[in-house]
């Protein structure tokens, strides 16, 4: 744990195998959390700042409230933050809601083994991957910062959105920390002009334009698409109605709805259902889910052989027919496991190292030549463990060295 107290923080006991914080917070749900060299994650989070960490037994977790006598000054066109009463502070409920702990994962992944030999064999080098409840706001916006990008890069814009419209409620190791910005933030004149100028390229006028049009509707109108299961932090869940292989009726309705939206097309609406409205049976297809769909579902062939709506929707009735509800939930982690930082790296391992010694005779000089081969087996795997599929490469390297002797006359 190197230097950190724990002593001062809360925790509750969770597994790696229900949740794994390193693979959850970085395989493309968020895009805000920052960690340190100690291993804590932190973010920006109803106005406080979270801080998680997490050991083989134990999710720990700190909040961090701006103060009323030194809170930092906002910068223009934000909001200042209120400051809660510590009395009243709700970081363990917005800690099981945001990080979504109810559902037992472990069963889950069974039950999804159960029914997908493709699934049993890539899960068990990523478990702990739980879809995040996060606000469909940031949510949204997020997602269309998404389009035709890298989860290093719309990181970086999410920042920038953040740092020039959101309120600052405090610094952490002397790092500024912004809450994310409202929609009437985003809504005002020049703000297309200005993301424009920060690298947003198109997606400035489709942030603007949404910004607008969420901002010109009724107030909890986003949220109103939520399933009812998984509501806003407070209000007690409530039944989503029947399952079917296209969704739930609410699902679809959100789904619908979303897409009158600016930069808003089927993908961005799928991952804004699945991990900001709580539609668990959302299936967003990107060119991974896609490459997913092609390599082991064979999907690309006949009817199918390119990403048309029809094959679209023909994907996700597909897996939802495979996991069932939460089928969202499962292609996360195929999802995860296809992406190359989390798929890709070597494991140089050195054995059967050989000496030999050679000698010849040169011009009436003995030469020695020395030569070492060293045999190194190359394990191409994941992150986490060895996958037991990848292949081994096998290299050799020989080195020698010379060493010359005069040969005596006689």
């Amino acid at each position: 744990m190197g230097a950190l107290n724990l002593a001062e923080w809360q925790k509750l006991p969770v597994s790696l195998s229900e949740l794994c914080i390193n693979t959850t917070l970085r395989c493309g749900q968020s895009f805000r959390w920052r960690k340190s060299d100690e291993g804590i994650w932190s973010m920006a989070l109803h106005n406080r700042i979270l801080s998680l960490h997490q050991d083989p037994q134990y999710l720990y977790y700190r909040s961090r409230f701006p103060s009323a006598l030194h809170a930092p000054p906002t910068p223009p066109n934000s909001h200042p933050p209120s400051i809660p009463d510590d009395a009243n502070d709700d970081t363990t409920d917005l800690v099981k809601r945001y990080l979504n702990l109810s559902p037992n994962l472990s069963k889950q992944y069974e039950t999804w083994s159960k029914s997908d030999a493709n699934f049993a064999k890539k899960a068990p080098k990523f478990t702990g991957i739980r879809i995040l409840q996060q606000d469909a706001w940031e949510a949204l916006i997020g997602f269309i910062c998404s389009s035709n990008n890298n989860i290093s890069r719309i990181g970086q814009m999410v920042h920038k959105l953040c740092v020039n419209y959101g309120p600052l409620l405090g610094h952490l190791d002397d790092e500024p920390y912004h809450d994310f910005p409202t929609p009437q933030a985003l809504a005002q004149s020049g703000v297309e002009a200005n993301l424009r100028s920060l690298g947003f390229g198109y997606r400035a006028r489709y942030i603007y334009q949404t910004a607008c049009m969420i901002s010109e509707k009724p107030e909890g109108w986003l949220d109103s698409l939520r399933n009812p299961e998984a509501p806003v932090l407070g209000v007690t869940p409530s039944s989503a109605g029947p399952f079917s292989a296209d969704g739930r009726e609410g699902y679809r309705n959100a789904h619908t709805e979303l897409l009158q939206l600016q930069g808003v097309g089927p993908k961005v609406a799928d991952c804004v259902c699945l991990m900001g409205l709580g539609w668990s049976e959302s299936i967003p297809v990107d060119t991974h889910v896609w490459q997913i769909a092609q390599r082991d579902y064979k999907f690309g062939k006949g009817k199918h052989s390119s990403l048309t709506k029809q094959t679209y929707d023909a994907i996700g009735a597909k897996f939802r027919t495979l996991w069932g509800v939460e089928a969202g939930w499962a292609q996360s982690v195929l999802f995860t496991a296809n992406l190359r930082s989390f798929s890709e790296r070597l494991i140089e391992k050195t054995e059967n190292v050989e000496e030999l010694v050679q000698v010849k005779v040169e011009n009436e000089e003995k030469i020695e030549e020395k030569v070492v081969k060293k045999e190194k087996i190359l394990d191409k795997a994941i992150k986490r463990e060895r996958e037991e599929e990848e292949r081994q490469v096998l290299e050799i390297e020989e080195k020698i060295t010379t060493k010359a002797k005069r040969r005596r006359k006689s």
